[in-house]
């Protein structure tokens, strides 16, 4: 027997999305009132990057930037890494090391409707162990 878990098994499907043309300093304070950290960068609706908390570290704040001057647009990682609602754990970890990346999301018929992080993953691995090793003792 195969175990496989997909995509659409693990991901979280409550995504924050922001504008382009926020500044860094009202995105800031939407992913802490979300409790998020990360955010879709949207242009009129169309996921354009990916911003972190780390990205707001190195790219604005280590470097001394002004962060209600500077937009999302101006610091987000892109193209968004997308994978299928199918995509296996195995697959999404091997585009993660590939694209030296901690996060994708979900897209299904050109909409995005998830995202996993390597938490998620790492997570959720140790549940299954965890409970492989549960059965395995009672054997």
């Amino acid at each position: 027997m195969t175990l496989t878990i997909r995509a659409k098994d693990l991901m979280d499907t409550k995504i924050l999305k922001i504008e382009g043309k926020t500044s860094v300093a009202d995105a800031l304070q939407q992913m802490i009132k979300e409790g998020q950290w990360s955010f879709l960068v949207e242009n009129h609706g169309v996921p354009e990057g990916v911003v972190t908390d780390r990205d707001i570290l190195r790219r604005c704040l280590a470097k001394g930037l002004q962060i209600d001057k500077v937009r999302v647009q101006e610091i987000m990682s892109s193209p968004v890494v997308m994978v299928g609602p199918d995509s296996s754990v195995a697959e999404i970890m091997e585009t993660m090391v590939q694209k030296s990346i901690r996060r994708v999301y979900v897209a299904e018929n050109g909409s995005i409707i998830g995202r996993i992080t390597q938490t998620m993953i790492f997570d959720n691995t140790l549940n299954v162990f965890e409970s492989l090793s549960s059965i395995r003792s009672q054997m």
